[in-house]
């Protein structure tokens, strides 16, 4: 992981948050790289949920109206049992303590656990997760609303305001990306558990008695659609939630897991919410959210089917998966390591790379040309600095899946070589080819 973490830094996919003040934890930012990345994974989620007739698109307002967060239960319930140590004021989660590393600088690097005595500890109180803040120029208890710790509840509250614009019929869905925030005590692993993240949710609304019929559909789809973007199926499972275990909305749910280098974690949840969160809004709202099915004539609360995937967690698992370290030949016939990401070409942040041999005879003017032409259909880098080698091997650390070389047969038959990250194979085609050659294989 710490390989990982160096690479996503020195190559421009992810920074520590405000570094040169020493950072803030839990808080990261997406460089050059890892803005193109995280963008088209996103892209990669909305194409396949909502480029089909059954689900609509939204983007809903961060801050919403707090009697919102009392209808769904996030006031009562998004809390975590924390305890404060004594000696070292360091707050932790009670139930994580094994995890936790005491915030004591004379401890520093022993488990919270194991660096206290027993009575060290305050009791175990509940803490909320959401951030609180104020609307308006007075700060009091009038004013307060709450940065959203979900994207879900803004769908729910738009359920028929999309229903009824976009004429549709159950069942049909309501896909919505954006940022969400959690207070947490604990954050760790990267960008595992962050304070600021990303979410990719769609709630798919469904009349009562298909659902799970749905739930089996959506959990199936979810799985396959991390597979086909690269994900090894052997590194990813579902783990259901035990009933003892399940949210208080919640009729059944799935994880889909990933196998960490530190253990597996979620990376999508895909939930039976029921009615749950529909008839609480209509409680606390006073309007009604029934659905109106006009070949029945029935009027209803709909089930909800939730796919939830944190796109931040998403990147972080394409990153992981696609990390690795193999033997390269060298110029001199020699075996070399190479560090290497294979995302899939659609992920990838740069899709090629274009090279001179040598900074002389017109390669770099012709090298140019070709970047310009490519450049409005894909993202594409230019390099003209060092060795071929190395530049092949720079451009394998940031994943770049081809790169065009223009040399000296160039000048004579207007063929380029175009190497393949994965295979390290060469091939050679006429530069008026490159760009169906690199569509045909995106596409593929």
């Amino acid at each position: 992981m710490e390989k990982i973490v160096s690479l996503s830094k020195r190559r421009g996919f992810v920074y520590q948050s405000s570094e040169v003040y020493g950072g803030l934890n839990g808080c990261w930012d997406y460089g050059p790289l890892g803005v193109e990345l995280l963008r088209n994974v996103e892209n990669e989620w909305w194409q396949e949920m909502t480029y089909r007739e059954d689900i609509e698109g939204i983007d809903t307002s961060i801050l919403m109206h707090p009697r919102v967060w009392e209808a769904s239960g996030h006031v009562e319930n998004f809390t975590d049992p924390m305890v404060d140590c004594k000696e070292c004021k360091a707050r932790f989660r009670a139930d994580q303590l094994e995890e936790s590393l005491c915030g004591n600088p004379a401890y520093k690097g022993r488990k919270a656990i194991k660096c206290q005595g027993e009575g060290k500890f305050t009791e175990a109180r509940q803490f909320n997760l959401m951030f609180k803040t104020f609307v308006g120029p007075v700060e009091d208890d009038g004013s307060v609303v709450y940065l959203r710790p979900e994207t879900a509840q803004g769908i729910y509250v738009n359920f028929l305001n999309v229903q009824s614009a976009s004429r549709q019929k159950l069942p049909f869905g309501i896909a919505q990306i954006g940022k969400a925030f959690r207070n947490e005590i604990n954050t760790k692993n990267f960008l595992f558990r962050t304070r600021e993240f990303e979410q990719m949710e769609m709630q798919f609304f469904v009349k009562p008695g298909t659902d799970v019929e749905w739930f089996n559909y959506w959990k199936e789809e979810r799985l396959k659609w991390f597979v086909n973007l690269g994900l090894k199926k052997e590194k990813l499972q579902f783990n259901q939630h035990e009933p003892d275990k399940l949210a208080h909305y919640a009729k059944d749910a799935f994880d889909i897991e990933y196998e960490f280098p530190f253990g597996w974690g979620e990376i999508e949840g895909i939930h039976n919410r029921t009615d749950y969160d529909l008839t609480r809004h209509e409680q606390y709202s006073g309007k009604s959210l029934k659905f109106f099915d006009e070949q029945t004539r029935e009027r209803y609360i709909p089930y909800i089917i939730e796919t939830s995937a944190g796109a931040s967690r998403s990147f972080m698992a394409f990153l992981v998966d696609a990390y690795a370290e193999e033997e390269a030949p060298t110029a001199d016939g020699g075996m070399k390591v190479r560090t290497v990401l294979k995302f899939h070409q659609r992920l990838a942040p740069i899709k090629a790379a274009v090279f001179p041999l040598v900074n002389r005879d017109g390669m770099p003017e012709i090298a140019k040309k070709i970047t310009t032409t490519l450049r409005p259909h894909i993202r594409v880098f230019y390099d003209e600095s060092g060795a071929v080698g190395r530049r092949y091997r720079r451009q394998d650390e940031t994943g770049t899946p081809y790169c065009i070389t223009v040399d000296s047969q160039t000048l004579d038959d207007q063929t380029v070589t175009v190497r393949d990250r994965d295979s390290m194979q060469q091939e050679r085609i006429s530069i008026d080819k490159i760009l169906q050659y690199l569509g045909d294989r995106m596409d593929a």
